[in-house]
């Protein structure tokens, strides 16, 4: 007998961030019972205040200390608290290893075997790829960051100790959320883009995927609701019209902001040297596509910084 969704508790670690806050609501409208617990690092008390009024239950508390029994009440764990990026965690080493590796691998260690975990990974594991070949997901695992070194090793950790998980490799994510994050990069040259009207671009040959932060709410949507023929499967996440070059998406954005001037600097080197194209049609084969270009993305974010630096 199928569980009524009701009757199922969810627990989203990090859930006041940039994905999480979307997701959490989200879910709470499907009907699942959704409990958030993170440490506001940014001070984003208007996400908290916002996923309260709408009826998630929220925990101001620090994921390295959750324990056993509090992990006892949930059937869907989603792990999303980390810190997130290359440089923040070049920054905060320690921390980075405690939160994105030693927190879930303790997490995994403490819930029962029927527990359903889905983990959100980075495809920035995927490192360089020197070929013109996609990278799917038996590619090796390359991770330049120390940042995609933890997350690659907390998704085989959980993929080895624990059956019931699915883990989803996330493009580079775009748009706009209740904790709105400026440094991720379409998002970023958007900015730059309307504040300057002009974008550096150094090393603008690298090649990203990119995905809506919608898009990545549906697909844990779709692996949830899905759970049963899917667990244990890892699974690209991204826009496949969005493989691009850094240059070829600032040519998109000049679109929008005809009088945008790209200029490709040769002085600095992207502190972030990932190179690879990815294929989402594992994902798309299993029955899930993404469906808001990286053009409809773009034209948000315009608009938001258009109301927000009036």
């Amino acid at each position: 007998m199928i569980r009524a969704k009701k009757s199922i508790n969810v627990l989203i670690t990090g859930g006041a961030g940039y994905i999480g806050s979307m997701l959490s609501l989200r879910l709470l409208g499907e009907g699942y019972k959704v409990t958030v617990v993170d440490n506001l690092r940014f001070g984003q008390s208007d996400v908290k205040s916002t996923l309260e009024a709408s009826g998630v239950k929220f925990i101001l508390d620090d994921v390295r200390k959750l324990s056993k029994q509090f992990l006892s009440q949930y059937q869907i764990i989603i792990p999303l608290a980390a810190i997130v990026g290359a440089p923040i965690c070049d920054e905060n080493p320690e921390e980075a290893y405690q939160v994105n590796l030693n927190s879930v691998e303790r997490l995994i260690q403490m819930i029962r075997s029927e527990v359903l975990v889905v983990f959100p990974n980075t495809n920035s594991g995927y490192g360089i790829n020197q070929e013109s070949s996609y990278c799917v997901e038996t590619s090796p695992l390359r991770p330049i960051s120390l940042y995609g070194k933890l997350k690659v090793a907390a998704e085989e950790y959980i993929l080895q100790n624990h059956s019931n998980s699915i883990t989803l490799r996330l493009a580079t994510v775009f748009g706009v959320s209740h904790r709105h994050r400026e440094e991720l990069l379409v998002n970023n040259f958007v900015l730059k883009a309307f504040l300057d009207r002009r974008l550096d671009i150094y090393e603008g040959h690298f090649r990203r995927n990119f995905v809506h932060v919608l898009d990545v709410v549906d697909g844990f949507v779709f692996v949830m609701n899905n759970s049963e023929r899917l667990r244990g499967n890892v699974f690209n996440l991204g826009q496949d019209s969005a493989n691009m070059t850094k240059l070829e998406l600032a040519q998109k954005i000049k679109i929008f902001f005809p009088d945008l001037m790209i200029e490709e600097s040769l002085q600095y080197k992207d502190p972030d040297q990932r190179d690879y194209l990815v294929s989402n049609a594992k994902i798309h084969k299993a029955g899930f596509t993404p469906q808001i270009s990286l053009e409809q993305g773009i034209k948000e974010l315009k608009a938001y910084y258009e109301q927000t630096y009036i």
